[in-house]
């Protein structure tokens, strides 16, 4: 049992885990700061152009043979949740390009503060001249 659970610490305190975690919390709260601009700002914003306010409330009614009840489709949610996803979406592409930025300027200086291979192969013939020189000299 003591095993077992040592397993499932290491596994837990692991990185990735660890990392997951955290942007699952993130992502939670993240996800409702994206419902609220939608609900606030966006829908009002959209409705000036579809005449309504309230797109969750959107639907759509389709009349039955006579005799039968109507349908109605209530499209709006759907809506909602496509805007909700494409500012999500956008959101993370935003991120992940910044990140990219971030990594490729650490990976130029890394590139930058090495010396290319041939470089130090050179010096290295360099250094072993100087040492049968000084070798010779003597």
């Amino acid at each position: 049992m003591k095993r077992f659970l040592e397993e499932f610490r290491d596994f837990a305190m692991k990185g990735n885990a660890f990392d997951l975690a955290i942007g699952v919390i993130i992502g939670a709260a993240f996800s409702s700061i994206v419902t609220a601009l939608v609900k606030d700002i966006m829908t009002p914003l959209i409705g000036i152009f579809t005449g309504h306010i309230d797109v969750s409330k959107l639907t759509y009614t389709i009349n039955g043979i006579p005799g039968t009840k109507s349908i109605i489709l209530p499209y709006g949610d759907f809506l909602q949740a496509i805007i909700n996803f494409i500012i999500i979406a956008f959101c993370i592409f935003l991120m992940v390009k910044a990140v990219s930025k971030l990594h490729q300027k650490e990976e130029k200086k890394e590139e930058a503060a090495a010396p290319a291979p041939d470089l130090v192969v050179l010096q290295e013939i360099r250094d072993l001249l100087k040492e049968q020189r000084s070798g010779a000299e003597e």
